[in-house]
């Protein structure tokens, strides 16, 4: 019997989070039958072209207004399609009720679907109510973790490793990233895998173009981790040193209004632009016409940061050349030297220094191109890595299967 599974995220869809679209389109183009969850309904106002080639329904699960003898009611209706369902509640006594209302939702849902595998995206609520639904329904699951839910300073790794350490196969988006679940957090070296995030790069043609505009593009959501203020910084000294060029910062967030007053303070209106949130085709076309990307991500003060941005392996893989920093998963994407140029995180200076000598010296930004080309298509083709993937979902399932069956002979 083919394999049905059902991916749980909390709000879908989501601008930012088009390497989850990436990796539905793979699933689907290889032939896996697939239904998408999410715990909230959405709250952005764009969204990627992309998401209009995803193919598989999507459910909201309920989860407003909750009272009590709605959640009792459920229990009582869920009993007969759920037989692990009283079993499975003695795991639930530290989870909130309307994550367990929604798990129970989601259960019903998954044994209706025939879906034999559960997988989340990040280790924070989707993984809570996955462990649930999946306990409840008798089947497998696993969650992939990126970034904020396992280094922000609210993250409770302690809580994580209690509720998924026998449970759950974790992914992790780095090789970074599993040593932090592994030596940190304390799980299994054989429950963790490195699978990294992928594209579709049959849509990014690779270019290795030294005649670009010498214009600077940085992409992503305008917030403190990205590192815009330091390159904005950077943009000053750069027009301090008569450097000619043009920065473009592509996309939206909390720190928009700051981000503006730092331009205008810095009398940097004629050389940054910020652009707001663009379609994925528009902003390919940005990358293409660009001399180098930049993403001077930091660490923040509370924890959070960056895994391995999607847009750092889109202009790697169209061809632009990368000005980064060391954060997190980065550098196993851009080495410096090789496929791109590494600087410290918080020292604009040195942010500046890089982009002014890759504008300068064009040839080496094609040599650089032509080596994170090489390495895209090495490890982080989706069509690869989704296969991954599947060989994790399947293998779980199996295992599930089988401790089902054997507890069905005991009793």
């Amino acid at each position: 019997m083919t394999m049905r599974v059902a991916y749980l995220v909390k709000r879908y869809p989501r601008f930012s989070e088009t390497f989850i679209v990436n990796e539905i389109l793979a699933h689907e183009e290889a032939g896996l039958d697939l239904e998408i969850f999410a715990l909230r309904p959405p709250n952005d106002t764009h969204f990627q072209d992309a998401i209009a080639r995803v193919r598989a329904p999507v459910r909201t699960l309920s989860h407003a207004g909750l009272k009590a003898a709605t959640f009792w009611a459920g229990l009582t209706a869920n009993q007969a399609i759920l037989p692990q369902l009283h079993a499975g509640l003695a795991d639930a006594w530290e989870d909130d009720v309307v994550d367990v209302h929604q798990a129970i939702q989601l259960a019903r849902a998954l044994c209706e679907g025939g879906i034999s595998h559960l997988h989340a995206h990040f280790g924070t609520l989707p993984a809570t109510v996955a462990r649930l639904a999946a306990r409840f329904a008798g089947i497998s699951y696993s969650f992939t973790a990126h970034a904020k839910d396992l280094y922000h300073e609210t993250v409770d790794r302690e809580g994580l490793l209690r509720r998924h350490r026998e449970h759950a196969t974790i992914v992790a988006v780095s090789e970074f990233n599993r040593r932090v679940l592994i030596e940190e957090c304390g799980f299994d070296p054989r429950q963790v895998r490195c699978v990294y995030n992928g594209l579709e790069l049959d849509r990014y043609r690779y270019e290795a173009v030294a005649s670009r505009p010498r214009r600077i593009i940085a992409i992503g959501r305008l917030v403190e981790k990205k590192g815009f203020a330091d390159l904005i910084e950077a943009c000053a000294i750069l027009r301090n040193a008569k450097t000619r060029f043009e920065c473009r910062i592509v996309g939206t967030g909390p720190l928009e209004q700051d981000l503006r007053n730092r331009i205008e303070g810095l009398g940097l209106t004629n050389h940054v632009h910020l652009t707001g949130p663009l379609p994925q085709e528009v902003t390919r076309r940005e990358l293409v016409q660009s001399a180098i990307f930049a993403a001077p991500c930091v660490v923040c003060d509370d924890g959070d940061r960056d895994g391995v941005p999607t847009t750092i392996l889109e202009a790697m893989a169209l061809g632009v050349p990368c000005v980064t920093t060391d954060v997190t998963g980065i550098p196993e994407a851009v080495t410096h030297g090789r496929t791109g140029v590494v600087v410290p995180q918080y020292d604009p200076k040195a942010l500046a220094e890089a982009l002014g000598q890759l504008l300068d010296q064009p040839d080496r930004g094609v040599a650089l191109s032509v080596e994170g080309r090489k390495l895209i298509e090495e490890r982080f083709d989706a069509r690869k890595n989704t296969r991954q993937l599947r060989e994790i979902f399947a293998e779980q399932s199996e295992r599930a299967g089988q401790i089902a069956g054997i507890a069905a002979a005991a009793s």
